[in-house]
């Protein structure tokens, strides 16, 4: 098996090759450090490569697997992180000018258990400046440039987490971790062609982590198949005495009964053709095995846009309330991001405090209204990916999207999570979301590692470019 053929195995089978040592550790940590190298610039998917410790991590790895111990299926399989967390012995500059010198001497929480789980960091990834809190209305608002699909460079990754997006999609990790707040893990997921899931708000610790929007920030997994996601959402799940938000809970799966999966009313309106048939086609599939309900109602009445806002402007500008007044803003590299800060830090207190009581409505009438199903189902977005140098609200006016589960469902803490159904225009894919209950991610991965057997658009890859 060649190496191009490696780099693109999921997680699982890394660790298996690995286990039945038809590959060590050491040479796939290479491998991956080689492909950063050559690839990584290209797809602005990369902040820093971490040679030394991915090699002394690696060879632990191969150390403790030929004294017969395994530290379980991630033992010795290369990843990288999205440059918000914390990792000894690199930067971590959150993608923003102000902070490229910024150094932590400890690993995130996420770090650590997939550090202990056996896994080998290769890689600090790029990511939209400050996680995109400052209102960015372009592609290229990181200190690394724009980040670029692997499909098709001249078009975007998708934000906040571009780099594991790209990454991943790229065959230069064997899995990453990305954040989202509103939309940060299903975005570059369906805009890269991979498997991506965002946990139930407090399923993973943040501590190590930047703050963006301190009650809904989350981290997760993006990787190149479901079974991956559910692998290593397990290793880095559980509670943390440095996170008081974070929760111990089971995992629990749909057993004896087909799942029962809701697809969400006006689902695909205004969505681009591809994406259209890409549903449907998908939702063939998943009647062969779930119960599917049509026309499910997203509740109605509630301003969840100037709900999600108003918090994300109130504790964004509190995030960073160093940075706007030192008036270090101005070194951003999105001109939307320079003045944005400023406009969230004139945010009425009377504001967030309406929003936050808006908040517990919502949480109540969207969990209310999805309980009876194990998923609801809709396309991750309407389009493919955007070209890089249009401005978002210019493609905004072409495609203005159908319904919008990302503000209900994040508001809510609910998990979700993106899985690739096809293609689209100009060879981009496009991405199938299934949103669950609260600490229902393990059905979440069920269901989609269901629909994954039956189909094969997790196992292609793109051909890369190295101009």
């Amino acid at each position: 098996m060649n190496g191009e053929r490696i780099a693109f195995l999921d997680a699982t089978d890394l660790g298996a090759l690995i286990r039945k040592r038809k590959v060590s550790s050491v040479e796939l940590a290479t491998l991956y450090l080689d492909r950063l190298e050559k690839y990584g610039a290209v797809y602005g998917a990369v902040v820093t490569i971490m040679h030394y410790r991915a090699l002394r991590e690696a060879k632990a790895a191969d150390k403790e697997l030929a004294a017969g111990r395994s530290r379980g299926p991630l033992h010795g399989v290369p990843y990288g992180v999205k440059d918000l967390l914390a990792a000894a012995g690199a930067n971590t500059t959150w993608g923003a000018a102000p902070f490229r010198n910024q150094r932590f001497d400890f690993d995130a929480t996420v770090v650590k258990r997939l550090h202990d789980a056996g896994a080998v960091l290769c890689a600090k990834l790029a990511m939209v400046e400050l996680a995109g809190g400052f209102g960015y209305n372009d592609a290229d608002a990181s200190f690394t440039g724009p980040g670029r699909t692997p499909w098709n460079r001249a078009y975007w990754s998708g934000g906040s987490s571009s780099g594991p997006g790209a990454a991943v999609a790229a065959g230069l990790v064997g899995f990453a971790i990305g954040s989202e707040t509103n939309g940060s893990i299903l975005v570059p997921s369906s805009f890269c062609g991979v498997s991506g899931l965002r946990p139930t708000y407090g399923r993973v610790s943040r501590h190590g982590a930047m703050a963006l929007m301190w009650t809904s920030d989350k981290l997760g997994p993006l990787c190149r198949s479901a079974r991956d996601a559910e692998l290593v959402l397990r290793a880095i799940a559980g509670h943390d005495p440095n996170d008081r938000t974070s929760m111990s809970e089971p995992f629990a799966q749909i057993r004896g009964r087909r799942p029962k999966i809701g697809v969400i009313a006006d689902a695909t309106k205004r969505s681009q053709p591809a994406v259209v048939k890409n549903f449907n086609s998908a939702l063939g599939v998943l009647r062969g095995y779930c119960d599917v309900v049509e026309n499910v109602e997203l509740p109605k009445g509630y301003p969840y846009g100037a709900v999600f806002g108003a918090l994300l402007n109130g504790e964004c500008a509190s995030a960073f309330r160093g940075l706007i007044e030192s008036g270090r803003s101005r070194e951003l590299q999105s001109k939307n991001d320079r003045i944005g800060g400023y406009q969230q830090y004139a945010t009425l207190a009377v504001d967030y405090i309406d929003a936050m009581r808006q908040r517990t409505k919502i949480d109540a009438a969207v969990k209310r209204a999805f309980e009876p199903y194990d998923a609801i189902v809709y396309p991750t977005l309407p389009t493919v990916a955007y070209p890089v140098g249009v401005p978002f609200d210019k493609a905004y006016e072409k495609y203005p999207g159908s319904a919008d589960l990302g503000t209900p469902g994040n508001l809510a803490g609910l998990p979700a999570m993106s899985v690739p159904d096809g293609f689209g225009e100009h060879g981009l894919p496009t991405g199938l979301a299934f949103m669950g209950r609260i600490w229902g991610e393990a059905q979440l991965t069920q269901i989609a590692k269901g629909y994954q057997r039956r189909t094969r658009f997790h196992e292609r890859h793109p051909e890369l470019v190295t101009i």
